[in-house]
């Protein structure tokens, strides 16, 4: 069986659940369970603390996992990502007192407080950087009022957490994380399986169907507006002069493009989500 590793709670825990049962898999029904198997589907979950995942699956206790690029680099162990889920987006930055800091040069040497020490150090060490990492495990933004630390990085969203305990941005971005599906250094069987169900499940989140009823003069014209992953398919109607086409667009925007299909001459569009899609 393959051996997933699956978040057990956090901000990580309920997408990536939902996630995997769009994706045909079994889910629990206590969230106290730790260990599940889908004899179904040939596949073991387990679940732990996000923090651990990739450490579980760089020693190969597990093969494959989804965790936070965030916790992937920053237990810096041999494990891999393999595929970007496109949810729990964060940014990393750095922050200190109002005019204390300009550029990551002035870093050197002073006290950085953070709950991600090893993405830190990784960061700084490739710049040349020689800092002192205060390790946190939360709070970090009342690290420099308390007097423990000189700077900070941490997750940034809007600013305001910052902005609130006295500190302000600067340096460049140290990293863009999202959620990941990671894998050890080799690839089990059924890594390639599980893969094509969370890709077909993205593509049904990001996608949907649209249908409409068109002149057969104006197909091209219409295509202009709405191309499709490859092709729209176009059906002949009853009427010789009319044709019936389906096509996938991005759900973002589906409204500009249903309003430029009616100004165009199509009617009768309809929209219709997509459960799941193999591309």
């Amino acid at each position: 069986m393959l051996r997933i590793a699956v978040p057990n709670k956090g901000s990580l825990s309920e997408t990536a659940a939902e996630m995997l049962a769009e994706a045909g898999y079994a889910g629990r029904r206590d969230s106290k369970q730790l260990h599940l198997i889908d004899a179904a589907n040939d596949v073991e979950f387990f679940f732990l603390r996000p923090r651990d995942i990739a450490t579980y699956v760089a020693l190969g206790a597990l093969d494959v996992g989804i965790t936070g690029r965030d916790l992937l680099l920053d237990v810096r162990m041999p494990a891999r990502e393999i595929e970007s889920l496109g949810f729990a987006d964060s940014t990393f930055r750095f922050a200190g007192p109002p005019g204390r800091f300009e550029s990551l040069e002035q870093l050197e040497g002073v006290r950085v407080a953070t709950a991600y020490p090893g993405l830190v150090d990784a960061f700084l060490d490739q710049r040349g950087i020689a800092v002192d990492i205060v390790p946190l495990d939360g709070a970090v933004e009342s690290a420099v009022q308390l007097g423990v630390a000189d700077a900070v990085a941490d997750v940034v969203s809007t600013g305001t957490t910052l902005r609130q305990a006295g500190l302000e941005i600067f340096g460049p971005v140290l990293l863009e994380s999202e959620a990941v599906l990671i894998a050890g250094p080799t690839d089990a069987d059924g890594t390639e399986t599980l893969l094509r169900r969370l890709r077909g499940v993205m593509v049904a989140r990001q996608y949907v169907m649209v249908d409409y009823d068109l002149p057969a003069t104006l197909v091209d014209r219409a295509v202009e507006i709405a191309s499709g992953i490859e092709s729209p398919t176009v059906s002949p109607l009853r009427d010789p002069e009319w044709v019936a086409v389906r096509v996938m667009v991005p759900r973002k925007g589906v409204n500009r493009v249903m309003d430029e299909l009616y100004e165009l001459g199509a009617r009768a569009i309809l929209v219709t989500a997509i459960d799941n899609a193999r591309l």
